[in-house]
């Protein structure tokens, strides 16, 4: 990644989620794009938050991807997944199981 051209965001793992989508959207004001879709998180990480990185396209999350796999870090989803709603991510653990989302929304 190299810290260039990339966005970076943040995620609270929460176990009500309608609750505190009420909270931050409805009492403070945050914008939101959450549409009700369930959320469980993968087995064997830290559930508190996720620092997501968006990179500028699918391709550069690909090779991301096949750069990490060198250094044996943990993939608690597996190779990059294109999602119906226009993103393309995976999951990396760092040492202390906390989420990084590694990603992108721009197919070019």
């Amino acid at each position: 990644m190299n810290g260039r051209d990339v966005r970076i965001g943040t995620s609270l793992l929460v176990g009500d989620m309608d609750t505190m989508v009420r909270f931050y959207r409805d009492i403070l004001g945050f914008p939101t794009q959450w549409d009700g879709e369930n959320y469980v998180p993968p087995k064997g990480i830290n559930q508190t938050f996720e620092i997501a990185f968006w990179l500028p396209s699918f391709a550069d999350v690909d090779a991301e991807y096949e750069r990490l796999s060198k250094f044996g870090v943990q993939f608690p989803t597996g190779e990059p997944i294109t999602y119906p709603f226009g993103i393309r991510n995976f999951y990396v653990a760092d040492p202390e199981g906390n989420l990084l989302e590694i990603g992108s929304t721009n197919e070019t």
